[in-house]
This record gives C-alpha cells, structure tokens and sequence, in this order.
C-alpha cells in the first residue's frame, strides 16, 4: 500500500508538469517574438526533463513493467491527476504568462518543501528543479507586471486572464488520499501550510502589476481526482497520438 500510495503521489506532482509542458510545447514557433518563443520552449523543456526523473522513479514503484513512457503516454483521461490550472488552453500571451504565473509560485514553494522529504530520490529531483523554477517564476512574474503595468490594452488582458484563471488556484492545495499518507510517512508536502503565503506573494505582484485581485470565494476543482475540463481530451489527443499510433516509441 505504501508504494501505491507513494506511486500516486508522484503522479500528482509529474502530471502537473507534464500537461503545463504540453501547453506550453504548443507555443514553439508561435510566441510574440523569437526571444519569448524560445524562453517558453526551453521553460517546456525544463518541465519535461523533471517529468522524466518523477516517471522513471514512479516505474519502478510498478509491477507491471510500466516505463515512463507507458505513464506519461498510455493511460486514459481519467488517471491524470494534474490539477484544472495547467490544462487551461493558450487563448493568448496574457492567458499563458498568468497561467505560468500562478503555478510557478506554487511549484516554487512546493520543491522548498519537497527538499525536507524523507524520500532521497524525490530530495534530488527537487534540489535539481528548484533551479530551474526559480528562473521559471522570475520569467512569469516579470512578464505579469511588464504587461499589467504595460499600456491600456495589455492590462486589461492580463486582468481578463486573471479574472478567468483564478478559479482553479485552490485546488493547488487540496490534499488527496495518497498526499495524505505521504504526509504521514514525512515524504510528502503538506500543501495546506503553504496557502497563505501563496496567495499574499501573487496578491502582492498583481498588485504592484495594476491588476484587480478578484473577490470571488468559488473555486473549481477536480483534475487531482481524473474529473477534467473539457481540454484535457484535446490535449491528450495531441500528446498521445504518436505513442498510440506507433507503439513503443521511446523519448
């Protein structure tokens, strides 16, 4: 039971990087100039890369000769358990950098805690990403206050955006069964303790960036228990197709 537990716990932290490196690996050949493309595609990268050190982990936990490519690529909607925020589609610029934005924070945060883990191979992969989300969330909250605090029309993008993304930030810190246990065992983060200081380090940015803190007390959640927006599928179709079209491809 505790490696099923300790199998789905790290499902719970790659899949959030998987789905947000598929939206942003969208982007390549699409960004508002060369320099953004390129950053957004390495930042994809980054994501990916940590992906593979958590899949290639959790296969191990497994007894039915799952790899990391079976993981990422082989399971159905419903046994992805990223949360609501990451699988939000591209509308436009604003929507991706607030997007990032609000998940960087959070990712930050968690791989601080994640280095107190009692697991050693989940302290080398935070130690080794918490690099590079450091760099993630400079990026994203640079480019929040460069466009909230930029001309009219960007303001009210990145507002939009804001407005309209809000909604799936709670469920950040809900905490599953598997969390649960792990938080028990000392390996996993507990969640809960980072959300105040969440909230008031992206309410302080938004606020020097010229945007609204939305009020609203209604949050959607879901993803973390399979049930997803109606993206996800779009997403997975793309994600999937090679995989499923020719069998036993290897990244």
């Amino acid at each position: 039971m505790k490696n099923e537990n300790l199998y789905n716990y790290i499902l719970g932290i790659a899949d959030n990087n998987l789905i947000l490196g598929q939206r942003l690996g969208e982007l390549c050949g699409h960004g508002p100039s060369l320099e953004t493309d390129i950053a957004c595609t390495n930042i994809s990268l980054d994501l990916l890369g940590q992906v593979r050190s958590y899949y290639q982990y959790a296969s191990k936990l497994k007894v039915d000769n799952a790899t990391e490519d079976s993981i990422a690529f082989l399971r159905k909607e419903k046994e992805y358990v990223n949360v609501l925020l990451v699988e939000q589609p591209n509308t436009d610029f604003a929507y991706t950098i607030v997007r990032q934005f609000l998940f960087d924070i959070y990712n930050n945060l968690f791989l601080k805690e994640l280095q107190k883990s009692h697991d050693i191979t989940l302290v080398a992969i935070a130690k080794k990403s918490i690099k590079e989300v450091s760099y993630h969330r400079r990026f994203s909250s640079d480019w929040v206050k460069r466009l909230g605090d930029g001309t009219k029309e960007s303001n009210l993008k990145v507002q939009e955006a804001v407005d309209n993304l809000w909604t799936y930030t709670d469920e950040l810190f809900h905490l599953t069964d598997a969390d649960k246990a792990m938080v028990k065992e000392g390996i996993g983060v507990d969640v809960t303790v980072l959300k105040s200081k969440y909230y008031k380090i992206v309410n302080t940015l938004l606020t020097e960036a010229n945007i609204v803190i939305p009020d609203s007390k209604w949050f959607q959640k879901g993803g973390k228990e399979g049930i997803h927006t109606e993206h996800m599928g779009y997403l997975l179709n793309d994600m999937q197709f090679m995989q499923r079209t020719y069998p036993n491809m290897e990244w």
